[in-house]
């Protein structure tokens, strides 16, 4: 508790002089990485960074450890993480965002399970070079080279958006390694209607490249309909970041958007699988639920009214126990 004053206080002395001094989104940066770390590691998470060979990997860890050496998955593995009774999670973010979008989700689950939350390449801390490929194949690569640093073999996977379909792609292709895919209004399939987005995107308009602090508020409003509260400066320091990323988050969409989608992949999704939607998502049209139920056996579906494009986001609590739930009753089967 002291600390978590301390740090408070620092924060208001350095939001007062940063409003004194003009440096508005310098210091709303300021406030929001700290914040969000402080937060994190209230829920007993600690940041790490991992060497996969063509990059570092940025994450949150509730079980670190400092063994980062390649693991034979056909070998027995001295790592404490692999040793754990604990089952393990790993947390994919969606395009242009990155790890702390999970936290406040995870907390509800970190007792009783290892949970690994990544910045995938170009990402939040992750490193972004323009010659690296962000398709959906490479960022599945990365993550299992991820899973062999860490000694973990199996998991359970839950994405939101670019991270659902990362979730389904790391599924079909290391089904031995998938004990369990949740996907979060994934992209990865072409929707029967369109959503707001697609219609920008059909006009030539992409909303994640934003030029200035209007398009960031249009942006924003698109991606929750309960969006949890941001002060206005942390707001400011986020859309400054988007203009500053724009060219990154570019080539990002490129990548991701040329990877094969998904539609005629789904039938090769066969661990137990858990799909969810905001109805009110305005950035992937909740009508792509029918070709993920018709191209994905024994498919678990919700659909959540009034909910936007991160019901993990926006109902925390709710969602980390309906998720517990479907984790359970698979242990139980």
């Amino acid at each position: 508790m002291k600390k978590t004053t301390l740090l408070f206080s620092a924060l208001l002395l350095a939001l007062t002089f940063g409003l004194i001094r003009g440096q508005y989104a310098q210091f709303g940066h300021w406030i929001y990485s700290h914040a969000t770390d402080l937060e994190a590691s209230l829920y007993g998470f600690e940041q790490q960074t991992i060497d996969i060979g063509e990059m570092s990997l940025a994450l949150y860890n509730n079980q670190p450890t400092t063994n980062n050496q390649p693991q034979n998955n056909n070998q027995p593995t001295n790592n404490k993480q692999q040793q754990s009774d604990r089952p393990v999670i790993v947390m994919l973010h969606g395009y242009s965002a990155d790890k702390d979008v999970w936290p406040r989700f995870a907390r509800h689950l970190s007792d009783d399970y290892h949970i690994i939350i990544p910045d995938m390449a170009g990402h939040g801390d992750s490193p972004f070079d323009p010659g690296w490929d962000y398709s959906m194949p490479a960022q599945a690569n990365r993550l299992a080279l991820l899973l062999d640093r860490l000694g973990i073999r199996q998991v359970h996977i839950i994405g939101n958006s670019m991270g659902g379909f990362l979730s389904a792609t790391f599924a079909i292709h290391y089904p031995h390694r998938v004990l369990s895919a949740t996907m979060i209004d994934p992209a990865g399939v072409v929707a029967p209607e369109l959503s707001d987005m697609a219609r920008m995107l059909a006009r030539g308009d992409n909303p994640f490249l934003i030029h200035n602090r209007t398009e960031f508020d249009d942006f924003y409003a698109m991606t929750m309909e309960q969006p949890p509260f941001l002060p206005d400066i942390v707001l400011e320091a986020v859309g400054q970041s988007y203009i500053e990323r724009r060219h990154q988050l570019e080539k990002i969409f490129a990548d991701f958007h040329a990877s094969d989608y998904l539609d005629q992949q789904l039938h090769r999704l066969t661990a137990p699988a858990l799909l969810w939607w905001g109805d009110k998502d305005r950035l992937l049209h909740v009508s792509s639920v029918a070709v993920w139920q018709q191209g994905v056996n024994n498919l678990q579906v919700e659909i959540w009214p009034g909910i936007g494009h991160m019901p993990m986001v926006e109902q925390p609590a709710e969602a980390a126990d309906k998720y517990r739930h479907f984790l359970t009753t698979l242990a139980a089967e």
